[in-house]
């Protein structure tokens, strides 16, 4: 082994430690606070869209327009850089979490309001039939049959959150991919530490994979009892 190769081979050994906690501290707690705001907003967000209160509607819409139809590194950089100028200064990772978090919420809030309206409305007149209001039979007939329905597509929004988060470094957030451009402005290595940054976010990415599977497989037996 040559030189070259020993120096590469030290400088990614020693890199991966940092990286990993870069990843635990930073990138998996913001993936977590903003997909599950984003998913209280994007639940909200759904039961608007499909309201009968025409203005409660429409704003829900306006907003899943306005977050769809611009880049989220814009949105990051409006929130944490051009805020300031309106007298509104964020600390990063607020400021990510928010960024994160109206993105989670304009996406999700398709999905689940497509599992809403992918139940049949047999099922919403057999609610009625019993005597049950609008919200009751949402929440005992319609919620349970759509999660089923959602929990893929929100699985799989997730584990791209998790690739996403790397945006966070443009708005100075020490996660995974940050950490990865600090030290790669110590080694001047680039391709080896943002190939080693990118097989981490393959292997968080990998075990969420799994943890899909095994949640869709549970869901599959339920249904099927």
């Amino acid at each position: 082994m040559d030189d070259n190769t020993q120096r590469l081979l030290d400088i990614f050994v020693d890199s991966f430690l940092p990286l990993l906690k870069a990843g635990v501290a930073f990138t998996i707690p913001l993936t977590l606070i903003s997909f599950s705001l984003g998913l209280i907003l994007a639940f909200l967000t759904a039961l608007a869209r499909i309201s009968s209160v025409k203005p409660l509607a429409w704003l829900a819409g306006f907003y899943v327009w306005i977050i769809r139809g611009t880049p989220l590194l814009v949105q990051l950089f409006i929130i944490f850089y051009g805020l300031p100028a309106a007298g509104v200064t964020l600390e990063a990772f607020p400021a990510a979490v928010i960024g994160f978090t109206l993105s989670v919420g304009a996406y999700a809030s398709e999905i689940i309001r497509a599992a809403i309206q992918s139940i049949p409305k047999g099922q919403w007149e057999a609610g009625y039939s019993l005597g049950m209001t609008r919200g009751q039979a949402l929440r005992r007939i319609i919620l349970p049959q759509s999660v089923r329905v959602s929990v893929p597509p929100l699985f799989n929004s997730f584990i791209s959150l998790v690739k996403d988060t790397s945006l966070a470094a443009t708005v100075t957030v020490t996660e995974l991919f940050q950490t990865a451009q600090q030290i790669t402005a110590l080694h001047y290595e680039p391709l080896l530490l943002y190939c080693e940054a990118a097989l981490i976010y393959l292997i968080f990415s990998t075990v969420l994979s799994s943890l899909q599977n095994r949640l869709e497989k549970r869901y599959d037996r339920t249904s099927a009892r």
